[in-house]
């Protein structure tokens, strides 16, 4: 599992790839500092990579979420399949999130 952050046009995307499970939410703790310091601009999460997350998967999006609402950010997530998107409606995700 990884996040693949960079800078595009002064905003943030990060390119998530992989199974976001509990030991690759916990390693991605780290990885996802730089989106929390620019939480202030637009994140975009692509998931068009992303295979499986579990409830510390979903945790983290939760952080980068909270993050950019207390810094006046916005996290947009797009390309998740349909196996990630039965987990976003079941947990209600999917209404906290801008989804493309």
């Amino acid at each position: 599992m990884t996040f693949d952050i960079k800078e595009q046009n002064g905003n943030m995307v990060a390119t998530v790839s992989g199974r976001l499970d509990t030991p690759a939410a916990v390693k991605a703790q780290q990885e996802i500092v730089p989106l929390l310091e620019n939480a202030n601009k637009e994140i975009l999460l692509d998931c068009k990579d992303l295979e499986y997350i579990s409830s510390s998967g979903l945790r983290l999006f939760l952080t980068i979420r909270k993050e950019a609402a207390s810094k006046g950010g916005k996290v947009i997530i797009e390309n998740i399949n349909d196996e990630i998107k039965k987990v976003f409606m079941m947990t209600g995700f999917f209404n906290l999130f801008e989804i493309r």
